[in-house]
C-alpha cells in the first residue's frame, strides 16, 4: 500500500510543479536553519577531538577579590595565579586532573621567525602544563607532551600542531628535535598532535609551551597574591564527583576568608563551572538560568518550524480545496477517509523528504563555506578569527548522527504540523459538498 502512495505521489509532483517547488525549497530552507541551529550547539557541546572529555571537564576562569572597608572597598576581578594554583588547586583531592593555562601577551601576540626569512607570522600559543595533555586527548603522531621537569626548569620546548609543522618544515614527520625560532628564541620540538579545529577554543592552539617560559609567571596582580592570570581547568570522574569538588573549592574560600577578613575576601561566584554552563553563560558572575535557555530554545525552533509549517499549511490548504472534487470521487467509490488521509500524508512525507535533502545540502554548504562567520553567530561576545587560522569543519561535526536525527525529526514534524489539520478538514466535507465543488 505504501508504495502505491508513493507511486501517486510522485505523479501528483509532476503534475504540479509549482506547488512541489514552492513546498521543497520551503521545507528545505527550514531544515537548513534547522541543522545549521543544530550543528553550531553540536560543535560547541559535543565531545568532539581532542576534547572528548567535555562532559567531566569543568573551569575556574575568574576571581574577585575585594579589600578595603565598607566606606572604602576596591574590587579587584582577574583570573588566579601562580600562588593560588600551587597552594589551593594542584592539591585537590576531588579531581582527576588539575591543569593551569596563563593568560598573558605571548600567548595572544607572539611570532614565528621561519628560518626562510620569509617573513614573521603570528602563531596562536598556549602556556600550559603537562596536565592539560591529560585533559585533551590529543592524538601525539610523533613525540610526546613536555614533561614536569621541563615545567619546573623553564626549557624552551614546544608541541606544535601537524599543520604548523608542514609550515615551518616542509614535513610533520621526523620534526621533533628539530629547532623554530619564536619570539626571537629558539624553541626545541618535543612532539607533533594531530590539528584540532578553531572551535574547539578551549584546546586549540598552534603551540603549546611551558607556562614558566613567561617571564614574571610567578608574580602577581595588584600585589594581591592570588590574584593572576591562570585559568584552571578540572577533569573529573562523574556528577558526584564534581559536586565534591565544587564544595571542596567553597571550603577553601570560606576558610580564606575568614583568615583574611582585614586583607582581602575572595569570591568565586558558581564555580567551577561545567561545559554545558560555560558555553550558555557570558560571565562567570552570572547565575545560570536554565529556563531562560530553554525559552531562547523554544524561540528558536518556533522561528525555524512553526512559521514554515504554518505557510506551508496555507499552501497545502489550498492544494487540498482544489482536490475537494476528486476525493468526492474517491469516496463515492468508497474510499475511507482514513485511506485518504494516509495518501495525502503520503504525499506530503514524499516532498518533506526532497525538501529535506535539499535542507541537508544547502546546510552543509552555508556551514562550511560561511564557517567563519556561523559559528559564532549566536556568541554573546563573538572572537574575530585569527588571521592566517582557517576554520576546520571536520566530518564528526558535520556528520554527527545527533544531527542526523535532529533533522529527521524536523522533517516529520513540518509534515504532521503543515499538513495533518487543513488534510483533516477537507476530508470531513460530505461528499455531496465535494462533488459539487467546480474547480
Amino acid at each position: 500500500m505504501v508504495k502505491i502512495y508513493l507511486k501517486q505521489a510522485w505523479v501528483l509532483l509532476k503534475q504540479n510543479p509549482l506547488f512541489s517547488t514552492l513546498y521543497i525549497v520551503g521545507t528545505g530552507l527550514a531544515i537548513a536553519m534547522t541543522m545549521i541551529v543544530a550543528v553550531v550547539y553540536y560543535v560547541k557541546i559535543a565531545p568532539v577531538y581532542p576534547e572528548v572529555n567535555r562532559m567531566n571537564t569543568l573551569y575556574l576562569s575568574s576571581s574577585r577579590f575585594q579589600t578595603g572597608t565598607e566606606e572604602n572597598k576596591h574590587t579587584y576581578q582577574w583570573a588566579l595565579s601562580y600562588k593560588a594554583l600551587q597552594d589551593w588547586f594542584y592539591p585537590l583531592e576531588n579531581a582527576v586532573v588539575v591543569s593551569g593555562t596563563l593568560g598573558s601577551d605571548m600567548s595572544e601576540n607572539s611570532y614565528i621567525q621561519p628560518a626562510d626569512r620569509s617573513g614573521d607570522f603570528q602563531a596562536d600559543v598556549k602556556l600550559t602544563d603537562p596536565n592539560f595533555f591529560r585533559i585533551y586527548s590529543f592524538q601525539f603522531l610523533e613525540g610526546k607532551a613536555f614533561t614536569q621537569s621541563d615545567l619546573e626548569s623553564g626549557i624552551y620546548t614546544a608541541v606544535i600542531t601537524e599543520d604548523l609543522a608542514r609550515r615551518l618544515f616542509g614535513t610533520s614527520e621526523g620534526v621533533v628535535g628539530q629547532t623554530f625560532s619564536l619570539n626571537y628564541i629558539s624553541y626545541r620540538v618535543c612532539g607533533v598532535v594531530r590539528s584540532a579545529s578553531y572551535l574547539t577554543h578551549k584546546s586549540y592552539a598552534q603551540i603549546y609551551v611551558p607556562y614558566s617560559v613567561s617571564p614574571g609567571y610567578r608574580e602577581p596582580k595588584y600585589g594581591l597574591p592570588y590574584l593572576g592570570a591562570f585559568v584552571i581547568t578540572f577533569l573529573v570522574k562523574d556528577d558526584a564527583q564534581a559536586d565534591a569538588l565544587h564544595a571542596e573549592i567553597q571550603e577553601i574560600v570560606r576558610k580564606e576568608n575568614l583568615m583574611h577578613p582585614d586583607d582581602w575576601t575572595v569570591d568565586f561566584w558558581e564555580q567551577p563551572t561545567s561545559h554545558l554552563v560555560k558555553v550558555f553563560q557570558s560571565y562567570a558572575s552570572e547565575k545560570f538560568d536554565v529556563w531562560a535557555t530553554v525559552r531562547y530554545f523554544l524561540l528558536i525552533l518556533l522561528v525555524l518550524l512553526l512559521v514554515p509549517a504554518l505557510n506551508l499549511s496555507g499552501m497545502i490548504a489550498s492544494r487540498m480545496e482544489n482536490r475537494l472534487s476528486e476525493m468526492g470521487v474517491r469516496k463515492s467509490f468508497g474510499a475511507g477517509r482514513n485511506g485518504l488521509l494516509s495518501q495525502v500524508m503520503w504525499e506530503n512525507l514524499l516532498l518533506t523528504l526532497f525538501g529535506g535533502l535539499l535542507g541537508l545540502l544547502l546546510a552543509w554548504l552555508a556551514l562550511y563555506v560561511f564557517r567563519e562567520w556561523v559559528f559564532t553567530v549566536f556568541d554573546s561576545w563573538p572572537a574575530a578569527v585569527p588571521e592566517g587560522v582557517d576554520i576546520r569543519v571536520s566530518g564528526e561535526m558535520l556528520f554527527a548522527p545527533a544531527v542526523f536525527a535532529s533533522a529527521l525529526v524536523s522533517c516529520i514534524a513540518l509534515t504532521l504540523l503543515s499538513a495533518l489539520i487543513p488534510v483533516w478538514s477537507s476530508l470531513r466535507k460530505p461528499i455531496i459538498y465535494s462533488l459539487n465543488e467546480k474547480r
